[in-house]
């Protein structure tokens, strides 16, 4: 038989706990038993990855003081509590101080295994979130400043320690927000270029008036406004790096000029005849090839792409997401988990706006504790809510529907489980495992009278 994992079973009724053990055990979980609260304290290790089940009413201490010792054990360890019909108000306390969920006397056996696989799945998500959280912590150099441990993210980290002293100039694409810049300014810090300026410049955000002042600089009255001279941005970059963004938007008569100073290694300052040398090396962006691109000169392109990174996006590098995601939410020192119902939503996305969106429903998330993934990624920031809605899967357009219904119901009804089961005509487990799934807490909505 299949074993799903291990269960601390607590009660101090004999035979009680004999029958759940046996059930438990047929259903293939592995069992261990104690008849005190004291005992399971004293069995239980860091090391221990399974579930706790127990009694809320012990001959030794009660279910509220044992969550909160074990969990000193054990952080984040899911304890399931049996109450009888008396004990719904120390339950729903034991929901808000941390315990993982509770079945009231009597209860049926097939709603426990539910409830206690659901369990160890949450288990095994806080370990996988340790893992990842030990991961991060050992990272260092160009590792901690380009994070992902998918084969891709490998493969453009080696290319920038091989390509960062060659001095060659660099051509890098890739999709809107997958991180172009940072990637540049990664080949300039590991580079013997590294002590001088590491300029960028967004060739799509300058006029196109403007743009030769801004490149190579003007003397005082070269034109009307001029009142002094500027250097220009690739003479600042001089014994340093000029990374050029969205160098596909530079202005066709412009590129000439571009290439020429890249060639010779000289610009010539608006306003004067004089020469300057300099000696940089350029490195540029494109979302997509330049090759084929009718409005950029090919002398250019042949300049520029001595050497090319090519930086996946993120939904091509699916294993980076949970990583980056938790990453960015501590930056915020949020201690938030992800649901395993929210990591399939991250994993399901596409992710249009690469690492920047990822970024931004990060923060939303680590500095909302009422919103979900889901909500996040429905209403994105830069759509209206229902253009956004439409760039998720069906699947999860489907969950956001029917957790918000789930969501609607017991807000309405305050937690009565019994009403919440009559307006949408679904059985008690069914609404518990709907619950599990979307990471919604009883507690949360419950009345004072106990919300049967």
């Amino acid at each position: 038989m299949e074993k799903f994992g291990q269960v601390l079973l607590i009660e101090d009724d004999s035979i009680v706990r004999q029958a759940t053990a046996q059930w438990l055990e047929l259903a293939g979980f592995t069992v261990v038993t104690c008849e005190t609260g004291h005992a399971a304290i004293d069995a239980m290790s860091p090391s221990f990855s399974g579930v706790v089940v127990s009694d809320v009413k012990l001959p030794d201490i009660d279910g509220i003081s044992l969550i909160a010792q074990l969990q000193d054990i054990v952080p984040q360890l899911p304890v399931i509590l049996i109450t009888g019909h008396g004990d719904i108000d120390m339950a729903v306390s034991a929901l808000r101080l941390g315990a993982f969920d509770f079945l009231e006397k009597p209860f049926d056996p097939a709603r426990l295994t539910d409830a206690v696989k659901k369990g160890l799945a949450q288990s095994e998500n806080e370990k996988k979130r340790g893992d990842r959280e030990a991961y991060l912590e050992q990272l260092h150099g160009l590792e901690r400043v380009l994070i992902g441990s998918s084969p891709q993210m490998q493969r453009v980290r080696d290319q920038i320690v091989r390509l960062a002293d060659m001095d060659t100039n660099v051509i890098i694409y890739g999709e809107t927000g997958c991180g172009k810049e940072l990637v540049a300014e990664s080949l300039h810090r590991h580079s013997q270029r590294n002590a001088a300026e590491f300029v960028a410049l967004n060739c799509a955000a300058i006029p196109e008036n403007l743009f030769e002042s801004e490149l190579f600089g003007h003397e005082q009255g070269a034109f009307t406004g001029a009142t002094k001279s500027r250097i220009g941005k690739l003479e600042f970059a001089d014994q340093g790096s000029v990374f050029l963004d969205e160098v596909e938007s530079v202005p066709l008569a412009m590129q000439i000029k571009l290439l020429r100073a890249i060639q010779e290694q000289q610009i010539e300052r608006v306003g004067t005849n004089k020469l300057k040398d300099i000696n940089i090396r350029c490195i540029a962006a494109a979302k997509e090839d330049l090759k084929d691109n009718p409005n950029f000169r090919q002398d250019l392109y042949y300049r520029l792409n001595v050497s090319q990174i090519c930086i996946p996006p993120l939904r091509e590098r699916v294993q980076d997401i949970i990583l980056l995601f938790e990453y960015f939410c501590s930056e915020h020192r949020s201690t938030r988990s992800l649901s395993i119902n929210d990591q399939d939503t991250l994993a399901g996305y596409a992710w249009p706006g690469n690492v920047r969106e990822l970024r931004n429903v990060a923060t939303q998330f680590a500095l909302d504790s009422s919103v979900s993934v889901g909500e996040i990624l429905a209403s994105g920031p830069d759509t209206t809510p229902a253009s956004s809605e439409n760039r998720l899967p069906l699947a999860i357009r489907m969950q956001n529907a029917e957790r918000q219904i789930l969501q609607e119901a017991l807000r309405r009804h305050k937690g009565h489980i019994q009403a919440v089961m009559d307006e949408l005509d679904l059985p008690r487990r069914t609404i518990n495992q709907k619950m599990q799934k979307h990471g919604l807490n009883r507690a949360d909505y419950i009345s004072n009278d106990g919300g049967k």
